[in-house]
């Protein structure tokens, strides 16, 4: 038990240090809210409209390519300072690693992350019907420059 002493001190400490710098900032914080205060703040541009409610899907996977590669990035350099000492195994590891790495690249250009622009539009998408998911599924956000409802289900 003795070995796990340091550990539930370390814990003890945080927990105190939290607790007491939270008390701290709401007894001494200074307090006058305003609503330019509780307005969100994007690089000292006002916003100009409501934010959609959803991000989309093209956001998570640009995020999902990113994360991809740190990680890869996090994982090979290690392995490129020690590769001498790693031998075939090490060899082999990293072409494994590689490979998934490169599967997981394949599938976000499958699914389109890299399609910017008019050409997605020219994607067959015969999947699933364009009126089903605008009426039933999901409420369509960010209106501008689309045709009414109307007008796609006469198309």
């Amino acid at each position: 038990m003795g070995q796990y002493l340091p550990i539930f001190a370390m814990l003890v400490l945080a927990l105190v240090f939290a607790g007491v710098s939270r008390v701290v900032s709401q007894l001494m914080a200074p307090r006058s809210p305003s609503v330019a205060k509780a307005a969100p703040y994007e690089c000292g541009i006002v916003p100009s409209k409501e934010p959609p409610e959803r991000f989309p899907v093209k956001f998570f996977l640009v995020a999902m390519i990113f994360i991809v590669f740190d990680i890869e990035i996090i994982f090979l350099f290690p392995f490129a300072t020690v590769f001498r000492e790693l031998g075939g195994f090490g060899i082999g590891a990293i072409v494994i690693f590689s490979a998934a790495v490169f599967e997981s690249f394949v599938y976000l250009i499958s699914k389109g992350a890299l399609d910017w622009g008019p050409i997605k539009r020219l994607q067959r998408s015969d999947i699933v019907s364009p009126a089903r998911t605008a009426t039933t599924t999901i409420r369509r956000v960010g209106l501008e420059g689309r045709q009414p409802a109307a007008a796609e289900e006469a198309a």
